[in-house]
């Protein structure tokens, strides 16, 4: 993971959602390479003119649940 750019991102949340919606969007050394429909889309696209590894693909929100997961596990024991 690109740390750097990650936590750019984090940082930049409101802003960047304020201008890219709802979008997936591609990043790199701090900047936004493009915005995209869906994560495939654009890891497809970004890939053409930059290599897989050197970016990343983040989805825009307007709060931490754009970036933040939760798993739950329920077990059951009889």
């Amino acid at each position: 993971m690109r740390s750097d750019d990650y936590n750019w991102y984090k940082q930049n949340l409101n802003s960047l959602h304020e201008q890219y919606g709802e979008k997936y969007i591609a990043i790199k050394d701090k900047s936004v390479l493009g915005a995209y429909d869906s994560y495939f889309e654009g890891v497809e696209k970004t890939s053409r003119e930059t290599p897989i590894g050197s970016f990343i693909i983040q989805r825009c929100g307007p709060d931490e649940a754009a970036y933040t997961c939760h798993i739950s596990s329920t077990n059951f024991v009889s």
